[in-house]
């Protein structure tokens, strides 16, 4: 990606947020993607597609169960 997609990107995820602390970085050895960090810590990757003349991307975030608070005994 560009830097000046990168840029864009940035600027659309803190705003879309409302979270200044939103960073994209780029990934050695890959064209087609980016790092998204909040705070520094890496949160996800957002890939870009380019098919038939159209550019889209797309934002991968993986969350692990171990990571998410036990649920209230109403919502089990």
């Amino acid at each position: 990606m560009t830097r000046s997609e990168i840029w864009r990107l940035e600027k659309y995820l803190r705003n879309l947020f409302r979270l200044d602390t939103i960073t994209i970085v780029e990934r050695p050895k890959q064209d087609d993607s980016v790092e998204v960090h909040i705070n520094g810590e890496f949160i996800g990757v957002l890939f870009k597609d380019e098919e038939d003349g159209e550019v889209s991307y797309a934002f991968n975030m993986a969350i692990l169960d171990m990571d998410l608070p036990e649920a209230p005994p109403s919502r089990a």
